[in-house]
């Protein structure tokens, strides 16, 4: 294990994924979310295969145990992804963000429905905190309904990102079932691949041919994501999930970096507030997990907690 590389590429795939929200966010008064998704997927595979190729894994890489378990984790991830880059051009980046932040909370709630794990009361509390910060940072958006246009549209944004959480988390439940059987190069893989296809579903819906910039940044998008996924992969081979995972919330501080000074986006306090329960509902999470795990090694080992 090392932790310092760990950290370093989960600082760097936090930083690529960002960087490719604002490419999305900058062409989708123009481009719908479905196009978005076509090429952030299908831009994303030449640069995973490049990536098994170099570490010669290719062939055991890409073997596939539960071809219908890819199918549905691709379906509910594409279903997220396309939420989310719908929401980018409803919503401020900051806002998109934070709400994101629900997926991690409602993933403990379907395992323990779906997965059948033991959630008890710390966890509970926790993911009920943080379901409190998202409802704050929801809260403003919710009451205008019955607003102007763009009033009207923000709210819908808000319930678009809500439910592109709500699928983000239903395919971490997949994942959760995939990595018993599949290697994780190739859950990566034919995610983009189903993805790709799926997105070609949407052309009906009023697919655009994008000016020279879009298609530029379009293009850049699906490369940065591709190699984000990468350096997450890469993050989880070096070090513990409950060491890198924490680092997750770095990328609230570049959305609003972002968000501030290339969008001229200016966070309220409301949803800074309620960003800030979420991350520390995420961390207590975390923390959790990781002490959940050291008890289960000393269990395996025969160890007391004070041996």
């Amino acid at each position: 294990m090392h932790p310092a590389k760990g950290i370093a590429f989960k600082l760097g795939s936090v930083t690529m994924f960002i960087i490719m929200s604002a490419l999305i966010k900058s062409v989708s008064d123009h481009v719908p979310a479905g196009e978005a998704v076509f090429f952030r997927s299908a831009l994303a595979i030449p640069v995973i295969l490049m990536w098994l190729w170099t570490r010669g894994d290719i062939k055991m890489g890409l073997r596939v145990a539960s071809p219908l378990g890819h199918f549905w984790r691709g379906f509910v991830g594409t279903a997220a992804m396309g939420c989310m880059f719908a929401g980018l051009g409803l919503l401020p980046l900051p806002e998109v963000t934070a709400i994101g932040y629900a997926a991690p909370l409602l993933t403990v709630i379907f395992a323990a429905m779906f997965l059948g794990e033991d959630v008890r009361a710390f966890r509970m509390f926790a993911v009920g905190l943080g379901l409190v910060g998202v409802l704050i940072i929801l809260s403003p958006r919710l009451t205008l309904f019955e607003g102007d246009t763009v009033q009207t549209s923000e709210a819908t944004g808000a319930i678009i990102v809500l439910m592109g959480a709500v699928c983000a988390a239903l395919a971490q439940i997949y994942v959760r079932k995939l990595v018993q059987s599949e290697q994780t190069s190739a859950i990566v893989f034919y995610f983009s691949v189903t993805s790709t296809v799926l997105s070609l579903l949407t052309l009906p819906f009023g697919w655009v041919v994008p000016a020279p910039h879009e298609l530029l940044m379009l293009c850049l998008a699906g490369i940065l994501g591709g190699i984000g996924q990468i350096f997450l992969t890469s993050a989880y081979r070096f070090a513990d999930a409950s060491v890198v995972a924490p680092f997750d919330y770095a990328s609230m501080i570049m959305a609003l970096g972002i968000g501030y000074f290339i969008f001229s986006e200016v966070p309220s306090k409301t949803m800074i507030g309620g960003a800030c329960l979420v991350i520390l509902a995420g961390v207590m999470i975390i923390w959790r997990e990781h002490r959940l795990g050291l008890q289960r090694s000393r269990a395996r080992s025969g160890m007391t907690p004070q041996g």
